[in-house]
Formats: C-alpha cells, structure tokens, sequence
C-alpha cells in the first residue's frame, strides 16, 4: 500500500443495497487495516471550502498580540486561539511547530444535554470569521455522522447506533497555521506523531503536503487525498469503544524540505467528538476469545480530560 484507500459516500447513500453494503466493507476493512481512507462526494462543497480558507490565513496574518487576546487558556484550549508551541504529542516535551484556533458545537435548542459548552470566541476584527467557520463545521459534522452510521452497521449496530451521540457532540473544528521554519528546529515537527483523541477526524485537504501515516508493518506513507476528496480517519475513542477493531493509526505532519522552510502550511481538521456521558465501554460485539476486552470502561468526557493533560492543553 502506498496511499490511504479511497471510498465514495455517494455509495452508501445510495438507495441501491449492492452500493451501500459496498461502501460498509469498503471502509471498514480499511479502518481495520490502516485506519484512514480518503471520502469523495461529502457535504462540504468547494466554494464553502475557499471562503474558509481564505476566513483563516486572514486570521493568522493578525498580528501577534491580536491573537493572543483571543487565547483562553482557562478553557484548556477548547476554544478561541492557542498560540505557537503550546501543544505537544503525547509523551514528547518538544511543542509542536503550530498555531490554531478552535471553533466548538453550537448545540440545537432541543439537544438535551447534560454539560454547558463554553462560547464560541468571536473575532471582531474579522465580521466574516465565525460565520464560516460554523458553516463548514456543520457540514463536516453531517458527513460524520454518515461515516458514523456505515460504522454501525460494520460492527454489528443498528445503523443509527452513534447519532445521539454524535449529534451535538462536544465537536472541535480546528484550523492550523504551521508558520515558515526561520531556524533549525530543536527535535520538533509541525506536528509530531501521535493518535486523535476522539471517534473520526475529518480533515479537509491542506495547503501543502507533510501529512503522514504509519502502516502497521512500520514505513510511513504519504497521505495523499484526490481532488475535492476529505481525510478520515479513526480516534482513540472509537478504537477503544471497539476494543481495537477499528485502528486509531499514529501519525504525523513533517517538516518540508529545507528550500521549502519559508512557506506556511494550512489544515483545517475537524475531530468529532460525542456528547461526554457517552460510555467508551467495549462493545461486545467487539469481543470474543481471540479478543478479550482490552480496556476498563470509561466515559468520553474522562478520557478527553485525560488526553488534554497529556498532551499540555490542561495543567495538572
């Protein structure tokens, strides 16, 4: 294998049942066996994706202390600005070589949750900013509760399985600016290998190459999407709700070339989150003889804070 697989939603929503059972074995043999594929014919249409985009390097050109009136580092991060270096893969001291931004679920009147969600922040130099923002966050969020659904269905569930869940999800849609490299850097990456905390991470194609997958035999492969295609790949929580049936698979984003050092890197993932009192308990049609249940039960909201900790956007 040499890049990430491919599938087509338009197969599962399909009401033909050959193209939609298709797409299931599709995208779920390939979580099991590398946990990414690339997604044609998602909601998120070109000309959303460009003002998006353009919404984001704008941004990022503020200068510094204008930024840094929107970081709030009370919220651990979750929402509003979080300035160069201060997250870190888990395990690793060295900060990552980036600066981003948070945009968080905007619950619907009749969400019925359990847990208040902090304010988006708003950027008032930028009338524009917000308002994108949540448009494309709300069609990235419609696309994965489609993935979400063939997954159910791949694992044994009822199609519907993840939705309450899901829907109103305590969802992050994080645009990334990883600024030009001005001098050697000191054991740091732009983004060091690590596994996403939550159950899928949709990820929009990015200005410039660096991302990187590693294959369970040990090499790491270039994950490359096709033209208006999404990267999606599975978080720590959906591997641990299916006791590793489903593969949260490390990766990474590289530095460029050295000749290539002056220029700026864009990404704009969307990692997709459930409601907090979700259980990440094994599912049991996850478990058998040949694989006992792996981890203890515990909720999406503990493991989150865990995670955050870890990776240095909460202090102990």
């Amino acid at each position: 294998m040499t890049n990430i697989p491919s599938v087509d939603l338009a197969d599962f929503l399909s009401d033909d049942p050959v193209r939609k059972k298709k797409f299931i074995t599709e995208i779920g043999n390939a979580y099991e066996e590398i946990g990414f594929v690339s997604l044609k014919n998602h909601f998120l249409d070109d000309e959303l994706t460009e003002k998006l985009y353009n919404e984001v390097e704008k941004f990022f050109k503020l200068p510094t202390d204008v930024k840094k009136g929107y970081e709030r580092e009370d919220l651990g991060g979750q929402r509003g600005y979080v300035s160069f270096g201060k997250e870190h893969a888990k395990g690793k001291k060295e900060g990552d070589l980036k600066e981003f931004w948070h945009f968080g679920q905007e619950p619907a009147a009749d969400a019925n949750l359990t847990e208040k969600y902090p304010d988006n922040v708003q950027v008032k130099e930028l009338p524009h900013f917000n308002e994108v923002g949540m448009q494309a966050y709300r069609m990235l969020e419609k696309t994965g509760i489609y993935v979400l659904r063939a997954l159910a269905l791949y694992i044994g569930k009822q199609e519907n399985y993840f939705d309450h869940w899901a829907s109103n999800g305590n969802s992050i849609l994080r645009p990334i600016h990883y600024p030009p490299i001005t001098e050697e850097p000191d054991n740091a990456v732009r983004a060091g290998a690590h596994g996403d905390i939550n159950l899928i991470t949709l990820l929009m194609g990015a200005s410039a190459p660096g991302l990187q997958v590693k294959h369970k035999d040990g090499r790491w492969i270039d994950a490359i999407a096709g033209e208006d295609e999404l990267v999606i790949n599975v978080g720590d929580m959906l591997e641990r709700h299916t006791n590793n049936k489903l593969r949260s698979t490390i990766h990474r984003v590289v530095n460029p070339p050295r000749e290539l050092w002056h220029t700026s890197r864009y990404s704009i993932p969307f990692f997709m989150h459930p409601r907090s009192e979700m259980p990440l308990d094994c599912l049991e049609e996850c478990i058998d003889d040949n694989n006992p249940k792996q981890y203890d039960d515990i909720t999406a909201g503990e493991f989150l804070h865990q995670r955050l900790v870890e990776i240095g956007l909460i202090k102990k």
